[in-house]
């Protein structure tokens, strides 16, 4: 082979290489243009294009810069209908953002209660913990959310298990003044005599952060 053709040949191969990576930096381009337009589509609940975006090669488990994916995006706006099309898709349901936060956490806060339900038929791990430690019954119980302590309870969740500083459930939903949720732990066996770290019980937080409603509800316990 004379040099001219060797020439050629590497000419050739040099522009397929550039070719082909070149074809991969659309690709990439192209996944990730989906990728943000279906968290925009999350976030407004679009759920037609969406579903479209997910058909079309969105992945599922897409984040944003702050770790939210796409299940978090929906579960933040409500968006039942996509948090369902997510889990069917294989979307990750304990995938955390950058503060540990899970999607069950995040339901847990915002009072989803139904799709509280669906991410723990899909296996959500409610023990798991964020970086203050805090867990989905934490989240629901100092929210006030005594539905989705309920299912908690359901899912094994001990009513009397102890949370960093030595609190229980119990004693976040006393300490902000959650009534109907307090009575909901009550009812499944939450202990009021327990006392966290610093040797206070529910009661007494509830006393200090002037609760007088779920003070009296003790006092008439007794």
């Amino acid at each position: 082979m004379n040099f001219a053709n060797k020439t050629c040949i590497a000419v050739i191969f040099f522009v397929s290489i550039l070719s082909c990576a070149s074809a991969g930096a659309a690709a990439d381009q192209d996944q990730a243009d989906m990728n943000r337009q279906a968290l925009a589509a999350a976030r407004s609940g679009n759920m037609n294009n969406f579903k479209l975006l997910i058909e079309q090669g969105a992945s599922p488990n897409t984040r944003n810069r702050a770790g939210d994916s796409l299940l978090m995006t929906a579960i933040t706006t409500g968006q039942i209908e996509i948090v369902t099309l997510l889990l069917d898709r294989g979307a990750d349901v304990n995938l955390a953002n950058v503060s540990k936060v899970t999607p069950l956490m995040k339901a847990a806060f915002l009072g989803r209660t139904a799709i509280a339900a669906a991410l723990m038929a899909h296996k959500a791990d409610s023990n798991a913990v964020d970086r203050l430690n805090k867990t989905a019954m934490v989240y629901a119980a100092g929210t006030g959310r005594k539905d989705i302590v309920a299912l908690l309870l359901a899912d094994g969740i001990a009513p009397n298990a102890r949370y960093p500083n030595g609190l229980t459930a119990l004693m976040w939903a006393g300490a902000y003044g959650h009534l109907a949720t307090v009575q909901a732990l009550l009812d499944h066996g939450a202990d009021p005599a327990l006392l966290d770290n610093r040797g206070k019980n529910t009661q007494q937080m509830a006393d200090e952060n002037g609760h007088l409603d779920v003070v009296i509800h003790f006092r008439e316990l007794k």
